[in-house]
């Protein structure tokens, strides 16, 4: 069982004389029909963007364009950073999610602190309650990141990439976000949880000292990944396809902590474009919410629909925000992986595919009883000062950490200490 189609793995290049694999592998061609469509894609997306919410939406496409350009770019990983941490104690990615959470969070803090828009109203951070819900459900999320083969943003921007598997991660995200959604009252309304706290807002401290507090944890995490991969004598990060110069910027790899930056600046964008941060399993939930609408369920009646959310089953989902970027995500990564003749699909033996639904389902269940993924609750909720935002990451890793001993069931590789590259 699989798709198929030719399978390439660039990471599987030539060696060099020495036995060594190159630091620079060789990218492809550029697929010079692929950019065409996906380029027609995103005008014709973005079209619909304006039709339905005007010059707002339709900038908000190109911010996930931009969103997933810089993902696969500087293939920022969450997932793989866990694992690699986790595992062999390399905090390479570690420490580029604490740079970009330093940038986004004075950035947040500007922002919210002056209340500055683009297009008028009040921005406001995602701050979410602290409870059962937001612990399962990181919990639950971080096994499933490790099975799915990607988070949230992963997911996406692979499927803009080719990575096969996520084609069947996205489809059990969308069945697990419906899920949650139907039992988002019995794990939010009816489980013990405590109100939202920010460290700015809630502590009295402002913006300046919940951004001093952040400071100082993103500085000591980054210290420890440091310890901990001189003690553990890491291997290194494997090496991606790249392009020399300035052509490094269209077609090539980024340093990982580049990625995170930009990535940082991008959510601060949307945060005064939209007044609300990146975020996007939101929209998971409202499409298959519409799909078994269309089935005869009346998801209506369900809580996570009362209210004015309602009214998003009744529109068009080009009116959607989060729709938009999320779309406007795959189509930049697919627009980096044609520009490098990287797109490739393969098949897939069953066991990967299974790993992939499953996975899918556990992230869609418990990112929308947990407040979000790793984009809403993780990154856009600590850049938000949410206490929640450290919470999901603390029982997110603990997850992950569950889920190397269940990788291996399903054929998929756990790095060790005495590989070359993890």
């Amino acid at each position: 069982m699989g798709i198929p189609v030719v399978s390439r793995d660039p990471l599987n290049s030539k060696t060099s004389a020495s036995g060594n694999r190159s630091k620079s592998l060789r990218l492809g061609n550029p697929q010079s029909t692929l950019i065409i469509l996906g380029l027609v894609l995103a005008i014709i997306v973005d079209a619909l963007a304006f039709h339905y919410g005007g010059l707002s939406l339709g900038i908000q496409l190109w911010l996930g364009l931009a969103l997933g350009f810089t993902l696969f770019h500087s293939r920022f990983g969450f997932t793989s950073a866990f694992r690699r941490f986790l595992s062999v104690g390399n905090g390479e990615g570690i420490r580029a999610q604490m740079i970009m959470l330093a940038v986004a969070s004075t950035l947040f803090a500007v922002i919210l602190g002056t209340g500055f828009s683009f297009f008028g109203g009040k921005p406001s951070g995602y701050v979410s309650p602290v409870g059962v819900s937001v612990i399962f459900g990181s919990f639950i999320f971080g096994i499933g990141m490790q099975m799915g083969e990607g988070c949230a943003s992963g997911t996406l921007y692979h499927i803009g990439g080719g990575k096969s598997e996520n084609y069947f991660t996205i489809i059990g995200f969308v069945i697990g976000s419906v899920l949650g959604a139907l039992h988002f009252n019995f794990w939010v309304k009816d489980m013990p949880s405590l109100k939202p706290v920010s460290l700015a807002t809630s502590t009295g401290l402002g913006y300046f000292g919940g951004w001093l507090i952040q400071m100082i944890l993103f500085a000591a995490i980054f210290i420890l990944t440091l310890v901990i991969e001189k003690k553990h004598r890491s291997p290194e990060m494997a090496p991606v396809p790249t392009a020399a110069g300035i052509s490094r910027i269209l077609r090539g790899s980024w340093p990982m902590w580049a990625g995170g930056v930009v990535l940082a600046v991008l959510n601060a964008l949307t945060l005064t474009i939209r007044n609300q941060p990146w975020g996007i399993t939101s929209a998971f939930a409202l499409w298959g919410s519409k799909i078994a609408g269309f089935s005869g369920i009346n998801v209506e009646q369900w809580a996570y629909w009362s209210g004015p959310a309602a009214s998003a089953l009744h529109q068009s989902i080009f009116a959607d925000s989060t729709t938009i970027m999320d779309l406007g995500l795959i189509l930049g990564a697919f627009l980096a992986a044609t520009l490098g003749g990287l797109f490739f699909l393969r098949k897939l033996p069953f066991k990967i595919i299974l790993s992939a639904l499953i996975g899918g389902v556990l992230m869609g269940y418990g990112a929308r009883i947990a407040f979000g993924c790793n984009i809403g609750a993780y990154f856009s909720g600590i850049a938000s000062f949410s206490l929640h935002g450290w919470v999901w990451l603390i029982f997110a890793l603990l997850g992950s950490y569950i889920a190397l001993y269940i990788r291996p069931l399903f054929g998929m590789k756990v790095p060790k200490s005495d590989d070359r590259y993890c």
